[in-house]
């Protein structure tokens, strides 16, 4: 409990606990009594997280866990943003569920219900490894959080009308290279930097990726017709061939289609000549749900003109 009592004319808190002291003087009483009770929740949150801030959990996460994934610096961007929000010195036991809910509202302004399904699943991530395997708090602030719901799945697919404009674009340089990993990618429902960091393999047909978005190293086989455009070497990279694709798409007045929707608009094409486990060998969908729902985007009316 705080001392408060009369000091010089004006009003004075003390207060001690789990071994620290802080005092606070004002004129009035009750602005003392409200410093008081913030300042034991704080003494007590620093002693739930054993004197350990967000900031200090997100540098142990990034040193133990983030430097062994794929994308470790889309999680160091991520976490950038999240220290900014819930502030650098803030005591890990302090975050509750209501801090992480006030930080799903204010993400919902700005980004969709993907993205912070994306970003949340980081953060209880973090979490769960700092109540469960470092100890660093008692309870996992994300119990009881509701999340908002995934973006409905794109429908798009590229007709051929807007493949050529692409492909038939007189451009040099990387633009050239990105083009040309587009072509490949219609034709091999790959990723773009899965294309861009591709072995091919002509005497088996077949295409070595290194690492996926999975994890792992596999064999990709590969059509005939996809044979004819390798192999193929890039000097681009994947983050500025997005960009300048998107910057060719909207110069040739293409909207509505991203470079991705090139690997369900093949996998759509590839499902008419082959059975649907021969296309997830294809496409390494462990779940053929995500392949039906997400890859698969042949519509009704054009399944009824071909039966």
């Amino acid at each position: 409990m705080a001392y408060i009592r009369q000091y010089k004319g004006r009003w004075r808190a003390e207060v001690q606990k789990h071994g620290q002291r802080a005092t606070f003087t004002a004129d009035s009483k009750r602005e003392v009594q409200r410093w008081a009770l913030q300042k034991e929740s704080e003494l007590d949150a620093v002693k739930g997280s054993k004197g350990r801030t967000f900031a200090a959990a997100v540098e142990h996460y990034e040193k133990t866990v983030s430097t062994h994934k794929r994308s470790p610096v889309w999680e160091s961007r991520r976490f950038a943003a999240m220290t900014e929000h819930f502030g650098e010195k803030t005591p890990l036991a302090k975050i509750d569920s209501e801090a992480i809910g006030h930080w799903r509202d204010a993400r919902l302004k700005t980004v969709s219900g993907s993205t912070v399904q994306r970003e949340a699943n980081l953060l209880r991530h973090l979490f769960t490894l700092a109540c469960d395997e470092w100890r660093w708090i008692d309870r996992n602030p994300f119990k009881g959080v509701r999340l908002p719901k995934h973006n409905p799945p794109r429908h798009q697919v590229w007709t051929w009308h807007l493949i050529r404009r692409v492909l038939r674009a007189d451009r040099d340089g990387k633009t050239a290279e990105t083009i040309k990993a587009f072509r490949i990618a219609l034709h091999t429902g790959l990723r773009l930097s899965e294309v861009l960091a591709a072995k091919y393999d002509p005497a088996r047909r077949v295409i070595e990726l290194e690492r996926t978005k999975t994890g792992g190293r596999v064999t990709v086989p590969v059509t005939r017709r996809a044979a004819r455009w390798l192999p193929a070497s890039f000097t681009v990279g994947a983050n500025e061939a997005s960009v300048l694709f998107s910057a060719l798409c909207k110069e040739l007045l293409i909207d509505g289609l991203t470079f991705h929707d090139s690997r369900a608009s093949a996998l759509t094409w590839l499902s008419r000549r082959m059975d649907v486990m021969t296309l997830a060998r294809i496409s390494r969908h462990k779940d053929l749900r995500v392949l039906m729902d997400s890859y698969y985007r042949e519509t009704a009316e054009q399944i009824s003109a071909r039966i």
